[in-house]
């Protein structure tokens, strides 16, 4: 048999929930390596977006950093087809 409690409990957020969020992140270690190489060089990336243009200034394994005139931009490197050296 089932007893029922109609009296409220408490619950934390954790349980209320039953999604975890998971953060998943592929690494092209080829490509990573290459714009490591390119650092302070002016390229011009394909992104899936469109093309960008600007001077490489940091490169982490998942984005790289990019100084375009007065402004910095993060592209994720999952979202470059191409790079081209200017």
């Amino acid at each position: 048999m089932y007893t029922y409690n109609n009296q409220p409990t408490q619950v934390s957020p954790s349980q209320t929930s039953p999604y975890h969020i998971k953060t998943v992140s592929s690494i092209d270690p080829y490509l990573v390596e290459a714009l490591q190489r390119l650092i302070g060089r002016c390229v011009l990336l394909e992104t899936t977006r469109g093309a960008i243009e600007g001077t490489i200034v940091d490169v982490k394994p998942d984005h790289v950093l990019l100084q375009l005139h007065s402004r910095q931009a993060c592209v994720r490197i999952a979202e470059i087809v191409w790079v081209m050296p200017l």
